[in-house]
């Protein structure tokens, strides 16, 4: 079965060459020679059929030419003989060299699309984040137990079924209305993003109605996906942990208790293995207009190979954005306890309060946070994809001929292109 995209490079793999392409290989010649290639001077397979210009006087191998002579200190289109075996400089039609990428380059490139779109990426993270957090905000006034209720019970060394029942279910029945406003916040941020970015990388920029039509097809497949993963994750993480639960309800204390240690070390390991393997998941849906199963497998595919670099970088990712949000999160919090009147004394409680002005407060520092992390996630994944593309399928000279670059064959192309 082949689960690549329809818009796979050609060359990718020796499996997947046309008969055209194989011929095209065979009677390629280099730039400047008109006599005819024998077989013994037929670049290997794979190899890209744009090589450096022939030189029949010296040859690759040879000397430069000395000091105050022609061509002395470069070769036209290969680099520089002063700085070694230069390749020749990749295309950037965008935000990011057409070649494989560094973890820098990729965070770089993430904060650049912003930077360079700013009106149509923070407009985008900026509507996302007000509606999500106005939601919480609503749901944490109204529903949330009321925070002398929560220290009420806090300093009750004895308290009853029913409360602890009403405190838990206000609890969770708010956090799980947060959590819900959120994936579907994420999700319509994410699909969108990652258009911006398909494009941003062909140097091509996008209106927030043009990201939102060509991401609104496929909202509900994304939407199974980002459900999916997690619940594939926590059942890791349930795995793991299932025989010492079992030993400790039998009445088996130590080994329950060494057993429930040890599985959730495991659980959490196959955890991160699973959430990384299947991080590029959503991009390949979006770029590939994959199902739900086969952009799971097309990630896996991907990932293979790489898997600690792809978690290097989305760790890395992740670290950024919790520094981020927290500067801007924590300032935010002391001011809203400030202005609901609570003081310091409100770090030590269990529930700083839910009145309006701690929310407001708080839930501006929010939007503020996610306005600005919303693009660095979403940038750093859809980069990520991009580069395992690139370093294993060519990519970068599909994506050379759709942003029409000269000198990368025909710009006409019957496979959909990232941005295209």
């Amino acid at each position: 079965m082949n689960d690549s995209p329809g818009w796979a490079s050609p060359g990718s793999s020796s499996s997947d060459r046309s008969p055209d392409d194989e011929e095209h290989t065979k009677h390629a010649q280099a730039p400047g020679d008109s006599s005819h290639r024998t077989h013994s001077d037929e670049p290997p397979r794979n190899w890209s059929a744009r090589q450096p210009p022939a030189d029949r006087g010296q040859g690759w191998g040879a000397p430069p030419p000395p000091p105050g002579q022609p061509g002395w200190g470069k070769q036209p289109g290969w680099g520089n003989w002063n700085s070694g075996w230069n390749q020749p400089p990749a295309a950037k039609p965008g935000i990011i060299p057409l070649r494989p990428l560094g973890v820098g380059e990729i965070l770089d490139g993430a904060v650049t699309t912003m930077r360079a779109h700013w009106r149509t990426v923070l407009g985008i993270s900026l509507a996302v984040a007000i509606v999500v957090q106005l939601v919480a905000t609503v749901v944490t006034r109204y529903w949330l137990p009321d925070a002398g209720d929560l220290n009420a019970l806090s300093k009750d060394p004895d308290p009853s079924v029913d409360e602890l029942t009403d405190a838990m279910s206000g609890a969770l029945g708010s956090s799980g209305v947060a959590v819900l406003v959120d994936t579907l916040g994420t999700v319509i941020a994410t699909a969108m993003l990652t258009i911006v970015v398909s494009r941003a990388v062909l140097g091509r920029a996008v209106t927030i109605g043009e990201a939102w039509r060509d991401s609104r097809p496929r909202l509900l497949r994304l939407l199974g996906l980002l459900i999916l993963i997690p619940l594939l994750v926590s059942l890791a993480l349930l795995v793991g942990s299932a025989p010492g639960l079992v030993l400790l309800a039998t009445g088996v204390q130590a080994l329950g208790v060494a057993l429930l240690l040890v599985g959730l070390l495991a659980g959490l390991a196959a955890a991160v293995w699973i959430w990384t393997l299947l991080s590029l998941s959503a991009p390949a849906l979006m770029l590939e207009k994959q199902g739900v199963t086969t952009s799971m497998r097309r990630s896996a595919k991907l990932v293979r190979g790489n898997w600690w670099r792809v978690f290097g970088v989305q760790l890395l990712a992740a670290i950024l954005v919790l520094i981020v949000s927290s500067i801007i999160q924590m300032p935010a919090t002391f001011i809203g306890m400030i202005a609901g009147g609570q003081g310091l004394s409100a770090m030590t409680d269990p529930a700083p309060g839910n009145g309006w002005a701690y929310l407001i407060v708080v839930g501006i520092g929010a939007v503020i946070a996610s306005t600005i992390t919303f693009p660095i996630r979403a940038g750093v994944t859809a980069l990520l994809y991009l580069d395992q593309r690139i370093r294993r399928e060519a990519l970068d000279l599909e994506l050379a001929r759709a942003a029409g670059i000269p000198g990368y064959g025909d710009q006409r192309s019957d496979r959909p292109t990232p941005g295209s």
